[in-house]
C-alpha cells in the first residue's frame, strides 16, 4: 500500500507536467493578437467598406497576413480586417498609441486606474501641442486555459510571435502613414512586448515607446526613443526590483484587508498589493518623465513641421 502511495506521488505530478509541457506545445500561439479602439469595450477592430481602402494597400495587407498566419485563412482574414481598420482610422491622426496590458494580457487600458489617467495626461499634452491622437488597445491573450498556456509558452521563449504580430501592424501603419508617429505603451508585464517590437523596429523613426513598471526578469534591450519607468517616485516598485518580501507583505496586507485605499496626489483611492507597483499621472515623477520625453522628442506641432 505504501509502495503504491509512493509511486502515485511521483506518478500524480510527472503525468500534470507532461500535460502542461503537451498544452505548451499544442498551443502553437498562431491565435493573432486582438486590436481594438480604448472604449470600444473590447471588439475587435474591422472594416466594412473596402471600397475606400486604395487597392495596394488591401494587397500589402494581405501579403503580410500570409507571412504571418500561412494558410490559417481565419487568422489572416481577422488579421486584414484589424489592419485595414486600424489604417482608416489612423489616416487622420498624428499619433496612433498603442496600450499593451500587464497580467495575462488580456486586460483593457479602460480597467488600469493609473494608465486611465496616464491617457487623460498625454491627451492633454498632445491636444495642447496641436496633435491628434488615437488610442487602440492590444490584447495578446484571451480569458481561458489556452491563452494562458498561449502566455506562458510566449513569455518563456521572448515573445516571438505576440511581437512579430504587433510590430508588422506598427510597420503598415508607419510604412502608409509617413508622418504618423506611434507610441507603443505598455504596463508591467506588457512592457517586454512593447521592448521586444521596439527592437523589431529599431531603424523605424516613426516609432516610440513609454513602459511602466518593467518586471524585474527581463532587463529591456532596445532602449532608443524609449521611456522606461522603473519607479513611480513615491514608493520603488518593488516588482522592477523583484523585492519578493515586499510584494508577499503586500498583498498578505492587502488580502487580510489590514491595508487602507492609498489616495496620493489627488488618484482615485486604491489598493496596491505590490508596493510601487502603480503609476498615475498625479504622480509629480511620472508627469514630469513623460512631459519631458515628449518634449524631447515632438515639441510644438507648428513648430515641427
Amino acid at each position: 500500500m505504501k509502495s503504491k502511495i509512493r509511486r502515485l506521488k511521483v506518478v500524480v505530478p510527472l503525468t500534470v507536467a507532461l500535460s502542461l509541457a503537451i498544452g505548451l506545445l499544442v498551443s502553437s500561439s498562431l491565435a493573432i493578437g486582438v486590436t481594438c479602439e480604448v472604449g470600444s469595450g473590447g471588439l475587435p477592430l474591422s472594416i466594412d467598406d473596402l471600397s475606400a481602402v486604395p487597392q495596394s494597400v488591401a494587397e500589402d495587407a494581405a501579403r503580410l497576413a500570409t507571412e504571418l498566419f500561412g494558410d490559417c485563412q481565419e487568422e489572416c482574414d481577422d488579421f486584414v480586417s484589424q489592419l485595414l481598420a486600424m489604417h482608416s482610422k489612423a489616416k487622420d491622426k498624428d499619433f496612433v498609441v498603442i496600450f499593451n496590458s500587464g497580467g495575462w494580457g488580456e486586460n483593457l487600458l479602460e480597467n488600469s486606474l493609473g494608465w486611465q489617467s496616464i491617457l487623460t495626461g498625454i491627451d492633454s499634452e498632445l491636444a495642447s501641442s496641436g496633435y491628434t491622437s488615437l488610442w487602440l488597445n492590444y490584447k495578446r491573450s484571451v480569458k481561458s486555459l489556452r491563452g494562458c498556456l498561449d502566455e506562458v509558452m510566449e513569455r518563456i521563449t521572448g515573445y516571438p510571435s505576440r511581437a512579430k504580430d504587433l510590430a508588422g501592424r506598427v510597420e503598415f501603419l508607419t510604412e502608409h502613414n509617413p508622418g504618423l508617429k506611434v507610441i507603443l505603451t505598455g504596463e508591467s508585464t506588457g512592457t517586454p512586448v512593447c521592448d521586444y517590437v521596439m527592437n523589431i523596429l529599431k531603424n523605424n523613426p516613426q516609432v516610440y515607446s513609454i513602459q511602466t513598471g518593467p518586471p524585474f526578469w527581463h532587463k529591456n534591450i532596445a532602449l532608443d526613443r524609449t521611456l522606461l519607468l522603473t519607479t513611480n517616485g513615491i514608493v520603488p516598485d518593488s516588482f522592477s526590483q523583484g523585492d519578493f518580501w515586499d510584494i508577499a507583505w503586500g498583498n498578505l496586507r492587502r488580502w487580510f484587508r489590514l491595508a487602507q485605499p492609498e489616495d496620493n496626489f489627488g488618484t482615485t483611492p486604491h489598493y496596491v498589493g505590490v508596493p510601487g507597483h502603480d503609476y498615475w499621472w498625479q504622480y509629480p515623477e511620472v508627469c514630469a518623465q513623460i512631459t519631458n520625453f515628449f518634449d524631447q522628442y515632438f515639441g510644438i506641432k507648428w513648430l515641427s513641421t
